[in-house]
C-alpha cells in the first residue's frame, strides 16, 4: 500500500475549522495533487519495497500543523454540500494488501530456499577449494558491493552514522566477524549436517550469557529444556562419522561469537532500520577478516590455491561460484530480518528451529552424508530441544510485554 501525504499546506493558513466553507471560499483552496514517499530527495526511507516511519511532510510550522489536523481530515471526507465531495479517492489495495499472510508465506520460503542453496554450494566449494579464511571475506564482500549498489540508487537511501554509533557497532562486528569466520571453518572440516547440530547449542550459551554475565535470571523451565539439546549433541557427536575437533571446536566457537554478538547487540541498540544496520557491520566485519585471510591462507593461495581450484573447475565457475555463494549468504541473513520483522517472535522462533531441519535434512540428501543411527536420533533430540526452547522463551518474552502494556 503506497505512503501518501499532502506536499503543501500553506495555502490552509486562513481556513476556519469552525463553521462550513463558502462555495467562494472552496474556490481558494487548493490542493496539490498527493505523492508517495521514498523518493532520496524527499527524505523516504524505502526498506524492500515498503515504508518504514512514515511522516507528514509539511512545509507548515508544527503549530499550524496542529490547527490544520482537524481540517484536512473534514477536507478530505465527502460531506453536504461540498464541492470536493467527489474529489476523494481511496488507492485499490494491491494484491499482497488483501492477503498479507501469502507474502509473509514468501519470505518464509526463499529465507529458507537461500539459506540450503547457500549451505549446498558454500560445501560445494569447500569441496575443491578449502580456504574458508578467503571464501568467509568473499561471502562478506559480495554483501557490502550489495549495500553499496543498494545504497547508490535510493533503495535504501543510506542511514547516517556518527562516531558513537559507530563505537558501538564495532563491537557487534568482531563478533559477527569472528562467528561467520569459524563457522565456515567447521563447514569445510566436517559434514554441514553436524556444523548445524552443533550450532543448535547456541540457545545454551546464550541463557549461561544471560545469567552468569549480564546477571538476568533464567527461568528453570528454559534451563530444563535445555537438557535434550545437550544431550542431543553429545550423542550425535560420539557417533558422527565425519567428526573431527576442527569442525567441532570451531563450531562451538562460532555459537559463542554469536552469543557476545546478541549481548553487545543489546547495548548497541538504535532506531536504524536493519536493511542499513546490517550493511554496516557488514562493512565493518570484512575489515575484520582480510587481515586473518592474508596471514592464515594467503602465501597458500598465491602457491597452488587458486590454480588449484582453475585446474579442477575452470575460472568461469570458480569466479561465479564465489559470487552466488556471497549473495546468497547476505540475501538469506537480510531477508532472515525482514522476516523478523512481519511476524511476532514466536513464530521466528519457530521458523528458525524449522530452517535448521531443512538444511540438516537437504545436507544429506545432496551429499549422501552417511550417519550412524545414533547420531540421527541424538540430531532429532536436539533439534526438538531448540523448539521447546524457543517456545518456552518467546512465551515468556510475550507475557514480558502484555505486562508492561498493561
Amino acid at each position: 500500500m503506497e505512503s501518501r501525504v499532502l506536499s503543501r499546506a500553506t495555502a490552509f493558513g486562513a481556513l476556519p475549522c469552525h463553521r462550513k466553507p463558502s462555495p467562494r471560499e472552496n474556490a481558494a483552496v487548493s490542493f496539490v495533487s498527493a505523492r508517495p514517499i521514498g523518493a532520496v530527495s524527499e527524505g523516504g526511507n524505502l526498506i524492500w519495497g515498503r515504508q518504514l516511519r512514515p511522516a507528514l511532510l509539511l512545509e507548515a510550522s508544527p503549530l499550524k500543523r496542529e490547527i490544520l489536523r482537524p481540517c484536512l481530515a473534514a477536507a478530505s471526507s465527502p460531506t453536504e454540500g461540498s464541492d470536493s465531495a467527489g474529489d476523494a479517492k481511496v488507492a485499490p489495495l494491491g494484491f499482497f494488501d488483501k492477503y498479507p499472510a501469502l507474502l509473509t508465506g514468501f519470505f518464509f520460503f526463499m529465507w529458507y530456499f537461500l539459506n540450503v542453496i547457500f549451505n549446498i554450494m558454500n560445501k560445494k566449494i569447500y569441496n575443491y577449494f578449502p580456504y574458508p579464511y578467503f571464501v568467509s571475506v568473499v561471502h562478506l564482500g559480495v554483501g557490502v558491493v550489495y549495500c553499496l549498489i543498494s545504497w547508490a540508487v535510493g533503495l535504501p537511501k543510506r542511514a547516517p552514522i556518527d562516531s558513537n554509533q559507530l563505537k558501538l557497532l564495532i563491537p557487534v562486528a568482531v563478533c559477527h566477524a569472528l562467528g561467520h569466520v569459524t563457522s565456515n571453518v567447521s563447514f569445510a572440516a566436517v559434514a554441514v549436517s553436524f556444523t548445524h547440530t552443533i550450532k543448535a547449542l547456541e540457545p545454551f550459551f546464550n541463557a549461561s550469557a544471560s545469567q552468569f554475565i549480564l546477571g538476568q535470571s533464567i527461568p528453570l523451565s528454559l534451563w530444563l529444556s535445555l537438557a535434550p539439546v545437550v544431550l542431543g549433541v553429545s550423542m550425535a557427536s560420539l557417533t558422527e562419522l565425519s567428526f573431527n575437533w576442527t569442525g567441532f571446536i570451531s563450531a562451538m566457537i562460532s555459537n559463542i561469537s554469536f552469543t557476545y554478538r546478541s549481548i553487545y547487540s543489546k547495548k548497541a541498540m538504535t532506531d536504524m532500520d536493519s536493511t542499513n544496520l546490517y550493511a554496516y557491520i557488514s562493512i565493518i566485519a570484512l575489515i575484520v577478516c582480510i587481515p586473518p585471510a592474508l596471514i592464515v591462507e594467503g602465501p597458500q593461495l598465491i602457491k597452488y590455491g587458486f590454480n588449484d581450484a582453475i585446474a579442477k573447475v575452470g575460472l568461469v565457475k570458480f569466479v561465479s561460484d564465489l559470487f552466488w555463494v556471497g549473495l546468497f549468504y547476505h540475501l538469506y541473513n537480510q531477508l532472515a530480518t525482514n522476516t523478523l520483522e512481519r511476524v511476532a517472535p514466536l513464530t521466528h522462533a519457530v521458523g528458525n528451529v524449522l530452517k535448521r531441519v531443512f538444511v540438516i535434512g537437504f545436507s544429506i540428501l545432496v551429499f549422501g552424508n552417511k550417519i550412524s543411527s545414533q547420531t540421527g536420533i541424538g540430531t532429532a533430540i536436539a533439534i526438538a530441544g531448540v523448539a521447546i526452547y524457543s517456545y518456552i522463551k518467546a512465551k515468556i518474552e510475550e507475557e514480558k510485554r502484555q505486562g508492561k502494556a498493561a
